[in-house]
């Protein structure tokens, strides 16, 4: 059952793929007209049938994974980061049939599959739940939670779409350094995913003997060359060198090695990139925009969060404090993770506060759009790989 999930998550894949080359085609194609007069574009249909299908099966792999694993599979970085891009693409879905906005798909596909490659990275293996986890609210809590996010992303989407198009990249402001950093953030991401294909196609492993926060003697492994190396940290495997820095017990040593080596090879890419564009990514991308109505992607940023909110609110404050309580006979507990989940709520907060209040729109409500969602994956990859506390686990 569980190799069965994993072949609908590979074919999904390719069906990602596939609509993200029809939404291009969408964009820059030829359109035509039907009998009616009414003009039509074929290649986005197809590429909307293409993502339900990936979907599918993407919501195959899920169930199937589900039954063979005996619970939610959302309780590992592998399994909540696909979830993620399970959530994206159903909040693509229901944003496109509401209004059908080809360049939402040009831009959504291509993150849905950078986000299943991403979490294609992280340990798949099926494991025994430790007991903090054995209960319905993983289910509740985190499928609710991932769900939230999921559309909170569509607004994401649509704040980036709508800077890529407003923005004058013939001049170095700070708006275009803060977009190109965007997208830089996104290379970081595409970068790790290359040099984890390629390491472990590689099959390197380096193992190091050290002492842990407790004062205790622990083994830890390492998928990418040490850079960063744990405390007093020793290599006892035949693979790997000594690192150049060593860190505190309290931080993952492995984990913000993998977050270096993803900063460093995103900064190949886009200087790579720059050198062959001569011009801002964003600035080569500007001109498949043109057609696209700001007003439009506004909204459609708008109508996101104020769906994605209150079932982001639901899953990830008022589900989490009450299993908290359930498990850890407290509702709160400043734990890293809840933290930033609150400081996510509260962004959120301020952002609809500000735009229904305040007249915020355009410009300045898609860059909150933008880094809300940078604050989501904040709290996705530094505080569940970094940090450590009581979501480690993760």
């Amino acid at each position: 059952m569980i190799e069965l999930s994993s072949n609908f998550m590979y074919a999904s894949f390719f069906l990602y793929f596939a609509a993200t080359v029809l939404f291009a085609v969408s964009v820059t194609g030829k359109k035509f007209k039907n009998k009616q007069g009414l003009e039509k574009n074929k290649a986005g249909l197809l590429g909307y049938i293409s993502s339900i299908a990936a979907f599918l099966a993407m919501m195959t792999y899920f169930t199937t994974r589900w039954i063979g694993v005996g619970y939610a599979p959302v309780s590992n970085m592998f399994e909540y980061t696909t979830a993620l891009g399970i959530a994206i693409n159903l909040g693509f879905i229901i944003i496109y049939a509401i209004y059908r906005n080809n360049y939402l798909g040009l831009f959504t596909m291509p993150i849905v599959m950078l986000i299943v490659a991403y979490a294609s990275m992280f340990p798949g293996e099926v494991q025994p739940l430790i007991p903090a986890l054995q209960s319905h609210w993983l289910t509740i809590h985190v499928i609710t939670t991932v769900i939230g996010q999921g559309i909170l992303a569509i607004g994401f989407v649509s704040g980036l779409i709508y800077l890529v198009k407003v923005i004058d990249f013939n001049k170095a402001t700070k708006k275009v350094k803060g977009l190109e950093f965007i997208m830089y953030t996104l290379l970081c991401t595409l970068a790790y995913v290359i040099l984890g294909f390629s390491f472990g196609a590689a099959d390197y492993q380096a193992t190091f003997e050290f002492v842990n926060e407790q004062g205790n003697e622990a083994e830890i492994n390492y998928v990418f060359p040490p850079i960063i190396g744990p405390n007093e940290g020793e290599l006892i495997s035949e693979q790997g060198i000594n690192p150049f820095i060593e860190v505190p017990a309290y931080i993952e040593s492995a984990d913000l090695n993998t977050v270096l080596w993803s900063v460093l090879g995103g900064l190949v890419l886009y200087l790579l990139l720059r050198l062959s564009l001569r011009k801002p990514i964003g600035g080569a991308i500007q001109p498949l925009l043109k057609s696209v109505n700001p007003q439009t992607v506004d909204e459609i940023s708008y109508r996101a969060i104020a769906i994605g909110l209150p079932i982001f609110a639901l899953g990830g404050l008022i589900f989490a404090m009450i299993w908290a309580q359930i498990a850890w006979t407290r509702f709160w507990g400043w734990d890293p993770k809840e933290v930033w989940a609150l400081i996510t709520f509260l962004f959120y907060v301020v952002y609809l506060h500000l735009r229904l209040s305040k007249g915020w729109h355009g410009e300045k409500s898609a860059w909150l759009c933008v880094i809300g969602f940078a604050l989501i994956m904040f709290n996705l990859i530094f505080v569940n790989l970094v940090i450590a506390g009581l979501h480690s686990y993760a």
